[in-house]
């Protein structure tokens, strides 16, 4: 996949489930092979993620020919209680407000001084 980060270690601010939401926000019918690559995880591990996300209601699946059509639950609240009242929208909202802002702007050019 085009743009694809490297693989990293060590903690990071998002869980897995969050990424898998993301890339599905993005488009509704990622194959789970392309979710994979994006989030750096096996196909094994997103078809866990997604399990989990539609049996707790956040998610559901329409199957389409040979794939899937996905559809999220945008007014679920998300499920800490330090995040209580906000809703899958308002996460998502934010991660896929930065990466348009990430994909559309270019990098700034050094200043000489």
């Amino acid at each position: 996949m085009e743009g694809v980060p490297e693989p990293h270690t060590g903690w990071t601010f998002l869980t897995n489930h969050a990424r898998v939401l993301a890339v599905i926000a993005d488009n509704h019918t990622a194959r789970i092979r392309d979710i994979a690559a994006h989030c750096r995880l096996t196909e094994r591990a997103v078809q866990k993620i997604i399990s989990d996300l539609e049996q707790d209601g956040y998610l559901s699946h329409r199957r389409e020919g040979r794939g899937n059509t996905y559809r999220i639950e945008p007014g679920k609240v998300l499920r800490h209680p330090a995040e209580a009242g906000l809703t899958v929208a308002s996460l998502l909202s934010l991660l896929i407000q930065d990466e348009a802002t990430r994909v559309r702007q270019p990098e700034p050019e050094p200043h000489g001084d």
